[in-house]
């Protein structure tokens, strides 16, 4: 065995493999995250589908007839008559769903920046290549994560269905993915895959974009090296915000 072989053993795993170091390390920080944003989205989710099921029902009366009003009153009600727990009901795919896209959208990120672009002679990124990098990155995320955001959106209207009076469809997350690739084959899990990618595109123009920037600002101005321990920082700063995208 030759020895840089034998020196590249001794390297830890993060030097070894940046892009699935990266790719791990952005979809922990996603998962993080979406558990601390969850009930957010869940109320939210309850409020419209509780409004969209009163309409059906009651027309102008509607409003009167709402059991929840306000998202603190909507998640007090939650955690009273179902249960503390229920505020993260249906958080695994939302946690599949970001694994996914963020992990994607910054291994292809990365790989446009260093591979595709490169830098410029200053070694700085120049924002047009941050804005075309942030979109196809964007594009390349979402679409890998069509699968987890349909089931996601797909497990969120079992909550109407119920409010509604129906039988549920689903019985768990794996049973959805399971009977939407028995109905839909493997096109069915990329349903709505067009607009969800367009709107992909256009906010990692600007949250990718933003992200390059602060590392770059971090490098130039700090102790911090350009590593992983960097990215993670950049990352969080411009990424916590994005948990229930």
């Amino acid at each position: 065995m030759s020895a840089p072989e034998d020196e590249e053993k001794l390297l830890p795993l993060v030097q070894r493999w940046p892009r699935a170091s990266k790719f791990l390390l952005s979809g922990c920080a996603a998962t993080v995250a979406e558990l601390a944003t969850f009930p957010l989205d869940l109320t939210k989710t309850r409020l419209q589908i509780q409004g969209e099921a009163a309409l059906a029902r009651l027309g102008d009366g509607a409003r009167e007839s709402a059991p929840y009003r306000g998202m603190v009153r909507t998640a007090l009600g939650i955690a009273q008559e179902e249960g503390f727990l229920k505020l993260w009901q249906g958080v695994t795919p939302a946690i599949y769903r970001h694994i996914v896209y963020s992990g994607g959208r910054m291994v292809t990120y990365e790989h446009l920046r260093e591979v595709v672009f490169g830098k410029g002679e200053d070694k700085h990124y120049p924002l047009w290549k941050s804005v075309i990098g942030g979109m196809m990155a964007g594009v390349v995320g979402q679409f890998l994560a069509n699968p987890t955001d349909l089931v996601k959106v797909q497990m969120q209207m079992e909550g109407k269905r119920k409010l509604e009076g129906k039988p549920l469809r689903f019985r768990g997350v794996h049973h959805a993915f399971a009977k939407i690739l028995a109905e839909g084959g493997v096109r069915g899990l990329w349903a709505g895959w067009v607009p969800n990618i367009q709107r992909a595109a256009l906010v990692n123009m600007g949250d990718l974009t933003t992200y390059d920037t602060v590392k770059h600002y971090l490098v130039l101005n700090t102790p911090l090296e350009d590593n992983i321990m960097t990215h993670g920082l950049s990352s969080s700063l411009i990424g916590s915000h994005k948990a229930t995208q």
